[in-house]
């Protein structure tokens, strides 16, 4: 519902930011326009993304559920924001070589009351943030390993947060920063006569949003890849398991699935070599695991083994 409002009104100021820059010049305001035109298509993408896991929760399609759909959300939203960047560059640089008149004082009231809007936008995504970091999240799925004994920030990583929501977020601050700029370039235009720091603050904002951009990409690009887990999680598996002085593991894939959910692969070599179940027990509840497989092999007879998947 948060993400829907937030949503709604970026795109009634976008309309008029964009409608503003054109008549009255600012290319600082028109940039900053076009940045929450991304922004409320991106949003779209995110209430979609939501809208889509949840009612898909429960198909079988899905072998490891749909939490994966808020990271495509989050990248699609990255490649959006990263393509309205060099459009932004482009524009203020055309306009750096070819100025024209600005009027700045109908301009500066329309690049406050932008900020104003961003302003409000970021409060509202960011309780909505702290609500996900403190509550958890709806996975998409009911296939955990274990409950939440205990709080899942205690193995602090990127993959824990909820990329979709991430990106909303990141869209809104970007917007409330490329506003800022825009008042900047305005109020140095008006007063100190530097009517190139328009354009100036145009580049400078295409700059900051493509970096925001490319680090949103990394992140989300590692979930859609089945990057590896991080190593405090993989440690603290192999940690657990090899806790008894028989036990090693061989081999270990742990990749995320969802926000702040893994699904694992272990081998295990032991002497004894008990049920996979034992290994599994063995597993702390924080790290969050879901769909985890266990292969156990005899330390004296390797081919022999046993599989057993949740």
């Amino acid at each position: 519902m948060r993400t829907l409002i937030v949503m709604v009104v970026t795109a009634v100021t976008m309309v008029v930011e964009i409608v503003a820059g054109v008549v009255y010049g600012s290319m600082a305001l028109l940039a900053d326009g076009l940045h929450m035109a991304s922004h409320a298509a991106a949003l779209g993408i995110t209430l979609l993304a939501y809208v889509y896991a949840r009612r898909n929760a429960t198909d079988r399609r899905f072998s490891f559920g749909t939490g994966k759909v808020n990271s495509l959300a989050g990248f699609s939203s990255a490649v959006l924001l990263a393509m309205f960047a060099l459009i932004m560059a482009w524009e203020s640089v055309t306009r750096l070589i070819n100025p024209i008149e600005i009027c700045f004082n109908q301009a500066l009231v329309v690049a406050v009351l932008g900020l104003l809007v961003n302003g409000a936008s970021v409060f509202i995504l960011g309780q909505s943030e702290e609500h996900h970091h403190h509550h958890g999240h709806d996975h998409g799925h009911d296939h955990h390993t274990h409950d939440y004994e205990e709080d899942h920030h205690a193995h602090e990583n990127h993959d824990h947060h909820d990329h979709n929501l991430r990106a909303a977020y990141l869209h809104v601050l970007a917007d409330a920063l490329t506003s800022l700029l825009a008042i900047f370039a305005l109020l140095a235009g008006k007063y100190l006569h530097w009517e190139w720091m328009d354009p100036v603050m145009g580049i400078v904002g295409a700059c900051l949003v493509g970096r925001w951009s490319i680090g949103l990409l990394l992140t989300t690009s590692r979930v859609l890849l089945d990057h590896q887990g991080p190593d405090s999680l993989l440690d603290t598996i192999c940690q657990s398991i090899e806790r008894e002085d028989d036990n090693r593991v061989t081999e270990l894939h742990a990749w995320a699935i969802g926000p702040g959910i893994h699904a694992a692969i272990i081998t295990v070599v032991s002497r004894e070599a008990k049920p996979p179940q034992h290994y599994k027990a063995m597993l702390p509840g924080k790290l969050n695991l879901a769909h985890i497989t266990v292969e156990v092999h005899r330390h004296d007879d390797p081919p022999a083994a046993v599989e057993a998947e949740q």
